[in-house]
């Protein structure tokens, strides 16, 4: 199995880095950029967290507009009006995401 970083982004203003062993990593699999889930899955039980993004393990950002899990080229355009073609990774989890980005909120 795969094993994921997590970056858990509190609402204070302060993130912290979270290990997560192969077998939880096994429960993020599948899910998109948007989805919420119980905190406890990574350890912080009283908290429920939303996936904001994440990165492969070669830096390739994740993108919410993008279906499935791997690579596509698209049209980027900068501020100058320039067209560039970026390699980007689709928005779901899939065992390739070496980090994932999460937010967390306190569950009521």
């Amino acid at each position: 199995m795969v094993e994921f970083t997590a970056v858990v982004s509190y609402r204070d203003g302060k993130s912290e880095s979270v290990k997560v062993g192969a077998q939880e990593s096994s429960r993020l699999l599948g899910l998109r950029i948007g989805d919420t889930l119980d905190g406890a899955v990574i350890g912080k039980k009283d908290y429920s967290m939303t996936i904001v993004g994440g990165s492969d393990s070669a830096g390739f950002p994740m993108r919410r507009h993008i279906q499935g899990g791997g690579l596509v080229r698209i049209l980027f355009r900068d501020r100058k009006g320039i067209n560039h073609k970026v390699l980007r990774r689709g928005s779901v989890i899939t065992e390739s995401i070496a980090q994932v980005n999460l937010v967390a909120k306190k569950k009521e």
